[in-house]
């Protein structure tokens, strides 16, 4: 499967912030909260997310994700696909 920029953006960004809101995962990399929403759902069904509840947390509804270790390795695997696409795209517009 391959994924699109953003999926890579908040793959990263949920990495680096697990606790991020689904908002602020939606700011932080530039689509929009339904966006975020639809791609989180399809990364736990896949099995590369998973969710945990704020046990302390005053909302309810406040969830960590956690990239889960098939997660770790698909989003390497899809970093370095990323980057080679980019790459190739750059050597043909040298050409051109």
């Amino acid at each position: 499967m391959e994924y699109d920029e953003s999926t890579i953006k908040l793959l990263n960004t949920i990495h680096k912030n697990p606790e991020l809101s689904q908002r602020e995962l939606a700011e932080a990399i530039g689509i929009s909260v339904g966006k975020t929403n639809y791609v989180i759902k399809a990364l736990i069904e896949k099995g590369i997310i998973k969710t945990h509840r704020f046990l302390n947390s005053k909302n309810k509804w406040a969830y960590k994700y956690i990239l889960t270790p098939k997660g770790i390795k698909e989003k390497t695997r899809i970093t370095r696909e990323f980057v080679k696409r980019k790459m190739e795209e750059y050597e043909k517009l040298l050409q051109e």
